[in-house]
């Protein structure tokens, strides 16, 4: 029954915010799309199979819609920090786009907030949920002990408004794109970061970064080699975790995955996954059940954490960064 499910309020509805908007209205049954903010309102919202939808211009309106249960925020993180105090002040969980925010001070400014009110904050690093690095995580007890983890993540150049830098606080593909890699080895490992290292291809304060390189140090002493860029052509998404006993190598663009260890060579090819899907059911089931959101506000905290010391080191000419930032 509609009473039955849990209504959403989208905040955003642009490229990315539509395959939102499309997983709440096709795919999940246990939810219902009750409203959109767009910073066009006038432009309304005609989705293929969507009963009728509120529209809102501003996101206060939206979230204290009385039939808006839950929000889910995915507009430029430079407005997320305003949208998250909104949503914890009339007590609504939220969902937030990665990254969580532009800056370590907001992101840990969000996460407060949230936790002092009791609110559920969910950070959609949507790459957690993708099969080949689930099935990688399954497989991490073959190869023993973590030593090195090399990421590599390639992806296509595209046409973008001129002022789309500035809702990632005129940063580029690092906080952008490479923010799913930094997640990834706190996601892998279960370790900390400890130390950074970063350069980048212009100086993080002249003009957003196209392409990044990245070495981490971890808790645990797992070296990781992070490559970042926006190219012409030619996608590249490939792990490789190195164990004092074997080998792991995923590639999440193929859905191949290769598990090197004392027995031999093992090779597996896993189902495409729909990582926005799969994240927004995740939510939605803890928002239900009043259970520990998957991906906390503080793993998207900690992942704008050590995207802020890549900027540092890049500014200090790929100088050794270490983890925790000062407040």
């Amino acid at each position: 029954m509609e009473s039955e499910r849990i209504g959403v309020g989208l905040i955003g509805v642009g490229r990315h915010g539509l395959r939102y908007a499309r997983h709440i209205v096709q795919d999940l049954p246990a939810a219902s799309l009750r409203a959109v903010c767009r910073q066009h309102p006038e432009q309304g919202f005609d989705l293929s199979g969507a009963p009728p939808i509120k529209i809102y211009g501003k996101a206060e309106l939206l979230i204290a819609d009385p039939t808006v249960d839950a929000v889910i925020v995915v507009t430029p993180p430079i407005c997320a920090l305003e949208i998250c105090r909104l949503a914890v002040e009339a007590r609504k969980p939220l969902l937030i786009e990665k990254p969580l925010a532009t800056t370590v001070a907001d992101a840990r400014a969000m996460v407060k907030m949230a936790r002092e009110a009791a609110v559920p904050l969910m950070t959609a690093q949507t790459l957690r949920f993708d099969h080949t690095i689930q099935r990688m995580t399954e497989l991490r007890s073959h190869i023993g002990r973590s030593e090195r983890i090399h990421l590599i993540s390639r992806i296509e150049k595209r046409t973008t408004a001129p002022d789309y830098a500035d809702g990632y606080g005129r940063r580029g593909a690092l906080l952008e794109i490479g923010v799913h890699m930094l997640d990834l080895v706190r996601f892998m490992t279960d370790e900390e970061v400890d130390e950074v290292r970063c350069t980048m291809d212009v100086r993080p304060d002249t003009s957003p970064e196209t392409a990044a390189s990245i070495r981490l140090v971890t808790s645990g002493g797992t070296i990781c080699q992070i490559e970042i860029a926006r190219v012409s052509t030619g996608r590249v998404s490939r792990a490789d975790w190195w164990g004092s006993q074997g080998r792991l190598e995923v590639d999440w663009h193929t859905c191949h995955v290769s598990c090197h260890d004392g027995t031999g060579i093992h090779e597996f090819n896993v189902l495409p996954s729909q990582t926005v899907l799969a994240a927004v059911t995740a939510f939605l089931q803890a928002v239900r059940d009043g259970a520990p959101m998957p991906v906390t506000g503080e793993d998207g905290c900690r992942a704008v954490e050590i995207a802020e010391a890549c900027y540092w080191s890049a500014q200090l000419g790929g100088a050794p960064v270490t983890l925790p930032l000062s407040a």
